[in-house]
């Protein structure tokens, strides 16, 4: 399996288990089935709303000497919520709670958004907070607060731009370490995996087979990646389902990826895509289906009133 190193000298394996919109009664199993298949990378957040199910596998895991704590990489992300200072510490200490862990691997600040304290999601204008008046440097300085006592190993962010990355790794002592965004062949990202490997943050794909399941706006009108005619090709040519295609692809990038199952069959099928060899032909078809395509286009965070805008958000 490859890996992701980071500056300390630790690894992050490259392929790993998304648990968003992994319902309470699957995710326990899916963990279980992840890890018994193989996986030693399981990436969470504490606004999927299931962390506590996913302790509870993790807890099962350990205790029954399938792994070690030191052989998985646990992510886990601060929702939106917990910008301010004040409140970044408690938010991890409560995942941590449901993790059953000491510390998590990896903390990401889930979006570039703030919201008032205590809300889930947003439904109008005064629900969010101007990152004039709550700052992303503030979050940022107290998720170095929580590396420096050891309740996060490393810290990132998610859904960032370039100037946003910019500014954190110019505006404080410590650069993120990680950049989880929204990465499959239609929305290639060619540009910031470029960004990526000149300035050393890494990134991670999440939704790399399309995020078919999302409860967005727009999903019946968005193309099905799965069923796209250049990927089954090549799946078909190399005798792999198109998930594997898909799963490899980002992998042979150098990019993290994280597809969510919690189906026993195609958790042990994703996990495989990891062997997969595309050729040099395949990578150029598919960066050749780029359309700068977002199944998560962000208007969630742009309602009338919202401080926040598509061009804000997506660099546009």
């Amino acid at each position: 399996m490859r890996t992701i190193r980071f500056s300390q000298g630790d690894t992050m394996p490259i392929l790993g288990l998304g648990t968003w919109k992994s319902g309470e009664r699957e995710v326990y199993q899916a963990v279980i089935d992840a890890v018994n298949a193989g996986y030693r990378h399981i990436d969470c957040a504490a606004i999927y709303g299931n962390e506590a199910e996913i302790g509870e596998a993790l807890s099962e895991l350990f205790q029954s000497g399938v792994v070690e704590r030191d052989e998985l990489w646990i992510t886990s992300k601060l929702w939106n919520d917990s910008h301010k200072k004040e409140h970044v510490q408690p938010a991890i200490e409560k995942t941590l709670k449901d993790l059953q862990l000491d510390f998590v691997d990896l903390y990401l600040i889930h979006w570039p958004v703030a919201i008032r304290h205590g809300l889930t999601y947003p439904s109008k204008g005064d629900d969010f907070h101007d990152l004039a008046d709550v700052p992303l440097l503030e979050t940022w300085n107290a998720m170095i607060e929580l590396k420096k006592k050891g309740l996060a190993k490393h810290i990132g962010v998610s859904n960032f731009n370039i100037p946003k990355l910019n500014h954190l790794s110019e505006s404080s002592a410590h650069k993120p370490e990680m950049n989880q965004v929204e990465m499959h062949p239609l929305l290639a990202q060619k540009e910031l995996v470029e960004y990526s490997r000149s300035s050393g943050i890494p990134l991670t794909a999440y939704s790399p087979l399309g995020s078919n399941d999302r409860p967005q706006r727009n999903k019946d009108s968005h193309p099905v990646l799965l069923e796209n005619e250049v990927i089954r090709e090549i799946a078909d040519q190399h005798e792999v389902t198109p998930a594997q295609v898909l799963i490899a692809f980002q992998i042979h990038r150098g990019v993290a990826v994280i597809p969510k199952s919690v189906n026993k069959s195609r958790i042990e099928e994703n996990f495989k895509a990891a062997e997969v060899t595309l050729s040099p032909q395949d990578m150029e078809k598919i960066l050749g289906l780029d359309q700068h395509l977002r199944y998560i286009d962000g208007t969630t965070w742009t309602i009338e009133g919202s401080p926040n805008t598509l061009e804000s958000l997506w660099e546009k």
